[in-house]
């Protein structure tokens, strides 16, 4: 079938003054456009056009590339659109994207710029991926750094490896749902329960800026295990005993076990002592010093060492001394291990859901405050601010040398307990 020349056809738009009245044209006869037909046109060295019809047409560029354009009018101003190449997209394709365009165009708009803004939205979707809002969100949080860095290792392990590089609008409850019930499974009910309190503040700046229209985290009263830890249930006399008798003796991790005693006989926050570095220890004097940076309050913090601990400390020393921090990550030795290796520890040895690690230092509390030894060396030791203004204006005390001796009679205690040689404290009369 011969082809048609392109001259004999119309565009959509086009004038009719230059053609024959319609009164004097004879009706083409109807052919179908073969795809051969379109694969069969040849190069020449300058580009021609194969007409299709409504606007449509194909260019034949002197390289032998083939265009689909779209030719149109607006607001008395010719227009071509372009549509794609052939044959990557088919004639059927560029046909629908025709008709499409043309319907832009009777409601007064022009195809590529509405290509354009979808374009533009479609790569500031891209942009607004749940890492970047979870970042912002951070950020704008008024916490201290050592706060929002623990969030954010947080949503590193157990967030972003399933969402993180996704943008916001494709995130659905059953996605996140997955999250949190693999988040329960494999680090507890108290990991998940800042998982989801952390999603649903992210899905909420989303919201109120308008990046989403709604919040995809629910309540989930009983898709999801149910946190009971309580975290600042101190322990009883028996249950610190056997809880060390079971840390010491289930063969697993020396590091682990190393750091949780640590946290014991120093009462020092689980991250203090995970994140600790060798330079901040003096073992000789039985000190360590925790620099203003890696302090809750931003202030320096001095403990003093029971004996036990420098005897844990020397041993570590054998291990990981030659490296910056004490207990080492796992798969980068370069960082710090994190506080989930103390909960992994616990849920293997049965304890997970009936102690927290951050309960140790209210146990300590607990059970220094009833041997009776002054509540400010116990607070100080502790790293607590003085709730009372004025007074906390002008007690600048340490009790350095009062503590030392407070901590090595718990160290002390903890030998006791552990060994099953006091079922209770015995009373002592230490206040100042």
């Amino acid at each position: 079938m011969p082809l048609q020349c392109p001259e004999t056809r119309m565009y959509a738009g086009d004038s009719v003054k230059n053609h024959a009245p319609e009164s004097s044209k004879k009706p083409a006869p109807k052919r179908g456009i073969s795809d051969f037909a379109l694969r069969s046109l040849k190069a020449t060295d300058r580009p021609h056009r194969f007409t299709i019809g409504n606007g449509l047409y194909l260019e034949v560029m002197p390289s032998g590339s083939k265009l689909w354009r779209f030719k149109y009018k607006l607001f008395d101003k010719e227009n071509r659109f372009a549509l794609g190449s052939y044959p990557e997209t088919s004639l059927k394709v560029a046909r629908e994207k025709a008709e499409a365009a043309r319907k832009q165009v009777k409601q007064g708009l022009h195809p590529a710029r509405e290509q354009q803004l979808v374009r533009l939205k479609s790569a500031h979707e891209q942009t607004n991926t749940f890492e970047a809002i979870a970042k912002e969100w951070i950020a704008r949080k008024d916490w201290e750094d050592i706060t929002k860095k623990r969030r954010l290792d947080m949503l590193q392990r157990v967030v972003f490896p399933t969402i993180g590089k996704m943008p916001l609008k494709a995130i659905t409850p059953p996605i996140v749902l997955s999250i949190l019930q693999k988040a329960a499974e494999k680090n507890g009910p108290t990991v998940m329960a800042e998982a989801k309190r952390t999603m649903f503040g992210i899905f909420e700046l989303a919201t109120e800026t308008f990046r989403v229209d709604v919040n995809p985290v629910h309540r989930w009263r009983e898709a999801l295990p149910k946190n009971k830890t309580q975290h600042k249930t101190p322990l009883e006399v028996g249950d610190i005993g056997k809880l060390l008798r079971d840390v010491e003796g289930h063969g697993g991790n020396h590091q682990t076990q190393s750091a949780f005693m640590l946290m014991w006989l120093t009462l020092a926050r689980p991250s203090e002592v995970v994140e600790a570095e060798w330079a901040e220890f003096d073992l000789d004097a039985a000190i360590w010093r925790i620099p203003a940076a890696r302090m809750k309050k931003r202030k320096e913090h001095h403990i003093p060492l029971p004996r036990q601990a420098v005897k844990w400390l020397r041993g570590m020393a054998t291990l990981t001394g030659d490296r910056k921090h004490l207990f080492p990550h796992r798969d980068d030795r370069a960082r710090p291990m994190v506080t989930a290796s103390f909960r992994q520890m616990l849920k293997v040895l049965g304890w997970s859901g009936k102690f927290s690690p951050h309960a140790t230092r209210t146990t300590g509390s607990t059970r220094l405050n009833e041997l009776e030894y002054s509540s400010d060396w116990i607070e100080r030791q502790l790293a607590h601010m003085d709730t009372n203004g004025v007074r906390r204006a002008y007690n600048h005390a340490d009790y350095f040398m009062h503590r030392a001796t407070m901590m090595q009679a718990w160290a002390d205690l903890l030998d006791q307990w552990k060994q099953a040689e006091a079922n209770v404290p015995p009373k002592q009369t230490a206040s100042a």
